[in-house]
């Protein structure tokens, strides 16, 4: 009599857990979040670089904080971002800005700002960008003369018609924009449609 007590038990035990749906969507909504917050950081990194970490005389900081508590950031987050901003981390290290050059995939030019607390760490992981994706980092002034003093409008642009080359070219891009340290990136690239 015992036995089968024990099969009824494990039948109905059996199949999908709880946990795993739960912990599925968990997963995913923590994915999404990390991404708003890295994304939330890094403009209040650059607003506090460019206009002081102090929100009532930064507007353009007040207008990032006010974004990250509106995704419910904690409040240290925002604070070690305002730190990082300002070149100095709650730790006691110091972040510099760095500035990268290199080519993309058919000749693109592309300047990467960054600010990093370790620059052997971000000239690897940058570099390891251009190497996947077909392009390679160059030397300081190799792409400067093109974009000269303003970066968002360089001197010529690469036309691109090559659907492949265009779709790596734009994947460095979201790439080099997406990693921690990166504030920046600009390119000299323009997908023609045939």
């Amino acid at each position: 009599m015992l036995a089968p007590i024990l099969s009824a038990r494990m039948c109905a035990m059996s199949g999908h857990s709880h946990w795993s749906t739960v912990k599925r969507d968990k997963a995913s909504a923590d994915a999404k979040r990390s991404q708003i917050f890295s994304k939330l950081s890094r403009a209040i990194t650059v607003a506090a670089r460019m206009g002081g970490g102090d929100p009532d005389s930064n507007a353009n900081l007040r207008l990032a904080v006010d974004k990250a508590k509106e995704a419910n950031m904690p409040k240290d987050n925002i604070e070690r971002a305002i730190n990082k901003g300002l070149g100095v981390a709650s730790d006691g290290q110091s972040y510099e800005e760095v500035i990268y050059e290199g080519y993309g995939p058919s000749g693109a030019a592309f300047i990467v700002k960054a600010v990093t607390d370790n620059k052997n760490r971000t000239v690897a992981e940058i570099r390891s960008m251009f190497s996947r994706l077909g392009g390679s980092l160059g030397g300081a002034g190799s792409t400067s003369y093109i974009f000269g003093q303003d970066p968002e409008n360089p001197s010529f642009t690469v036309e691109v018609g090559d659907p492949e080359t265009a779709g790596k070219l734009e994947r460095l891009h979201e790439e080099l924009d997406a990693h921690d340290d990166v504030q920046e990136v600009y390119s000299n690239f323009s997908v023609v449609v045939n």
